[in-house]
């Protein structure tokens, strides 16, 4: 998980020199991130069919040689369409990796699914956190295309390394397992895929996933092109005691609060439910989005209010999950959570749409109120629709009259 994670955290770094070195447009540009999100996230129903059969090894494996050679296409890449094609390679090899983990967390700890699938996307959420400061370096010093180059393939020969020593849970593994958590419903029995898929409660899920994915992806994609059109990226701030350029200290603290906040609210979650970790996390979430645009023009607040907006959207990662392996059971829980992690790729496509408005605009101010909205929206939802349709699930069914 941490060496893939510079794949969709580290992005926002490259998208302003890219623009420089080859006179793109931001849109284009960020269209191969949402090419990027879409083959993470697209594929990994049918990455997780092949896990739930074939073990986890193979998958990683392959998602490794991925991953290496993404990033170094996009070290050449003097097209558009070289671009995107490395942008599509390095989206499988990642979501070959994420679906495989989160899923194989699903299946080894349902007795603490929030917190483990918690730590787990921790990786992800947390693993750029100390090459941002050497990517810029390399960036600046030798330029991007050597940073796609040589941290492409140290991620790449990372992940075919560690793929090695996964393994699914036996049967006597999760023989030992302890009770289920009191506060949290857990289905009765498993759904296999298509089971699932005509379930109105996994639509409602998805539709959750998709309002608050949005959100995100725009703060994570667009968080330079913001502090630069905001004018505090070359700021410097202080705080803890540390010294650094705005844009800088918000990725840094970014990353920290977005790996703490996993393994954090899937705990939370355990212990309060998951309806109403998610009530409280999106309403965060939206908060934060609409005080960044409001106070975001300040370089201190730049950096605290992104820190916010990423702490509270960073959850997503361990609640979603989660939620899909309560409601629709373990045995299909790596194809299934793949299935839903779909969502994520149709957020994706807001992207480079948010792009566009703000050339139209010359303004962030809709897109924040938008993201912002769509996180009220999913907290209502979560209590109102969601919270009963999971207590009506496995509600005994009157028994037929006698003859």
């Amino acid at each position: 998980m941490v060496a893939i994670a510079n794949l969709q955290y580290g992005w926002t770094l490259f998208v302003q020199p890219i623009s420089e070195k080859q006179g793109w447009a931001r849109p284009e540009i960020q269209a191969a991130f949402t090419i990027f999100i879409l083959a993470e996230t697209w594929l990994v129903p049918l990455e997780g069919w092949v896990v739930d059969r074939f073990g986890p090894r193979l998958v990683v494996a392959f998602g490794g040689v991925l991953v290496g050679l993404a990033w170094t296409v996009n070290s050449f890449a003097d097209s558009l369409i070289l671009l995107y094609i490395g942008a599509a390679l390095g989206g499988i090899g990642a979501g070959a990796v994420f679906g495989t983990c989160l899923g194989n967390a699903l299946k080894w700890f349902p007795d603490r699914r929030g917190l483990a699938v918690g730590l787990t996307t921790a990786g992800f959420g947390m693993g750029s956190l100390f090459t941002i400061i050497p990517i810029q370096e390399v960036i600046a010093d030798r330029g991007y295309q050597t940073a796609f180059l040589w941290f492409g393939l140290g991620q790449g020969i990372a992940v075919f390394v560690v793929a090695w020593l996964l393994r699914s849970p036996t049967t006597t593994d999760n023989g030992a397992l302890h009770a289920l958590p009191v506060h949290v419903r857990q289905s009765s029995r498993d759904y296999a895929p298509l089971e699932m898929l005509r379930s109105p409660m996994f639509w409602v899920l998805y539709m959750m996933f998709v309002l608050v994915a949005a959100g995100g992806l725009m703060a994570i994609a667009q968080l330079a092109p913001i502090a630069e059109d905001f004018k505090v990226a070359d700021v410097p701030v202080s705080l803890l005691g540390l010294t650094l350029p705005a844009l800088t200290f918000a990725l840094m603290i970014d990353r920290v609060l977005n790996g703490i906040t996993r393994p954090f609210c899937g705990w939370v979650s355990d212990h309060i439910g998951r309806e109403t970790t998610m009530f409280i996390a999106f309403s965060l979430e939206a908060a934060g989005i609409w005080a960044l645009w409001v106070y975001g023009h300040d370089p201190l607040l730049f950096v605290l209010l992104g820190g916010m907006v990423f702490f509270a959207w960073g959850e997503i990662a361990s609640l979603f999950p989660a939620t899909c392996a309560d409601c629709f059971g373990t045995k299909f829980a790596t194809t299934n959570a793949g299935l839903l992690y779909t969502a994520k790729g149709t957020a994706s496509m807001l992207v480079p749409l948010a792009s566009l408005v703000v050339i139209e605009s010359g303004s962030w101010r809709d897109v924040f109120l938008a993201a912002a909205f769509m996180n009220v929206i999913a907290a209502v939802l979560a209590i109102a629709v969601l919270r009963p349709m999971r207590a009506a699930q496995d509600r005994p069914r009157p028994e037929p009259a006698a003859a």
